[in-house]
């Protein structure tokens, strides 16, 4: 979104005029005022979209201004300005409610900048609120598909959870859903109408993780040309996703479990922390547990994450759910087809998938079925408009089962080094294009490499 109208509000002529100078010369309209008072009979009067407001003013300063504003015009950007020597005033009006600051003196580009990201994000905010209400359906309880006393069990614990602050950890292999299961907590919960932030915690470099998690203040090291906020900051009133928490570097986990106990946030070099008030649930598809024992993980840090714990079934455990969500999936994909999407499958197609044990859970049947709609050139899916991998008949190559061997534990475990196997096999022994096939984080592929005794190959 683009602003057209910017209100200037400062107690200096000459300033005012700068000001006005440098927005109309970028193509906004700008109207400049003295004070807070006139500001409001200006707001009551015409429509603006910022607000570029002093911070030290005669009669009303510019926080009270801010508090008016927030009060009677809720979504309007507000940008605070400040004298050098007033910084602990910018920072009150951030703390108020306003997008950014203004240091004086600054350059014409400064301040072009900091509205052109004010711009960025009002832009974002409407598209993320346009697509909530037109996503408003996705994450419905009712669309953790399945039919099985397992999803019963789980869409009933999530009911149950989500009103509630406490953590939550959701135990899952990887494809099981556990970003939607997360979603579901925040949109059924009273924070719903604030940010969801989802981070994993294996695709960011360790070395950037706690900047992008907490936050940086302007020259705290190389690069940092401008302060961030950091994603815990930027779901504050809402919920943090931590994906993949049993990745998290073990520097971070001491940072976090800091967070989680006070609920507050120090940005990389400041020297004051934050308050912040957010929901947070992890998501691990490695047993904390053991990766306690085996001195990867903290285990208070465990203990503070594991208050309240959602396990997400495995597909091959509910196969009954398989042709309910093949089918939920075909009607999905629908918009990929301009004849519309096929009338079902071919009992053949059906058998072929309650045969297959998914190894790669919902995510892989999603896929499986979106491939299948792209190729199908007929009334039904059949049988060869599914992957190869899908279709072929358990053999040498396959993921094989234990013998008779029922247990759960066992058998995930024979289907996982097979699987890791396989992947090197097929990359050469290439463990980054490995981690890539298999859909875990690089680090998690060396810990099960070291744990299944597999070796070799270049990293």
């Amino acid at each position: 979104m683009a602003f057209h109208n910017v209100l200037i509000v400062d107690d200096e002529e000459s300033m005012r005029h700068l000001l006005a100078v440098i927005l109309r010369d970028h193509g906004w309209e700008a109207r400049a005022v003295p004070g807070g008072e006139e500001a409001l009979q200006e707001l009551a009067a015409r429509d603006y979209d910022l607000v570029l407001s002093d911070v030290r003013m005669p009669r009303m300063g510019g926080l009270e201004l801010l508090r008016r504003v927030r009060e009677g015009w809720p979504d309007l950007t507000f940008i605070a300005m400040s004298a050098y020597g007033s910084h602990d005033a910018a920072i009150e009006a951030m703390k108020a409610g306003a997008y950014d600051y203004l240091s004086k003196p600054f350059r014409p580009d400064e301040v072009v900048l900091v509205i052109r990201k004010a711009e960025e994000r009002e832009r974002l905010w409407r598209e993320n609120r346009r697509l909530r209400r037109e996503l408003a359906s996705e994450y419905r309880i009712d669309n953790l598909v399945g039919a099985s006393e397992p999803m019963a069990e789980l869409r009933r614990q999530v009911a149950r959870v989500a009103p509630m602050k406490a953590t939550v950890l959701l135990q899952g292999e990887s494809g099981t859903g556990k970003e939607l299961v997360a979603r579901a907590l925040h949109d059924l919960s009273p924070r719903a109408g604030f940010p969801f932030v989802a981070v994993n915690c294996g695709a960011i470099p360790a070395e950037l993780m706690e900047s992008e998690l907490f936050g940086h203040v302007r020259g705290a090291f190389t690069d940092a040309s401008r302060d961030k906020r950091g994603l815990a900051l930027e779901a504050d009133g809402g919920t943090l996703f931590l994906d993949e928490i049993g990745e998290l570097p073990p520097p971070l986990q001491v940072k976090l479990l800091r967070f989680l106990e006070d609920g507050e946030v120090r940005r990389v070099g400041d020297t004051r922390s934050q308050r912040v008030d957010v929901r947070v649930v992890a998501a691990s598809a490695r047993d904390l547990a053991e990766a306690v024992r085996r001195g990867e993980f903290r285990e208070d840090l465990r203990y503070r994450l594991d208050v309240v714990r959602l396990r997400l079934p495995p597909l091959r455990e509910r196969p009954g759910d398989v042709p309910l969500l093949a089918g939920h999936f075909l009607a999905r994909f629908a918009r990929l087809r301009p004849e519309g999407p096929p009338g079902g499958f071919t009992p053949e197609a059906l058998e072929v998938l309650l045969a297959w044990r998914w190894p790669g859970n919902v995510r892989e049947l999603e896929n499986a079925v979106e491939r299948a709609v792209i190729l199908c050139d007929g009334p039904l899916v059949r049988e060869e408009d599914l992957p190869d991998a899908v279709r072929a008949p358990p053999g040498p190559g396959q993921p094989p089962l234990a013998g008779d061997d029922l247990s759960v534990k066992r058998q995930a475990r024979a289907l996982e080094e097979a699987l890791i196997r396989r992947a090197l096999e097929r990359t050469g022994g290439n463990r980054t294009r490995a981690a890539a096939l298999l859909e875990l984080s690089y680090r998690a592929l060396l810990y099960k490499i070291k744990e299944y005794g597999l070796g070799g190959g270049e990293p």
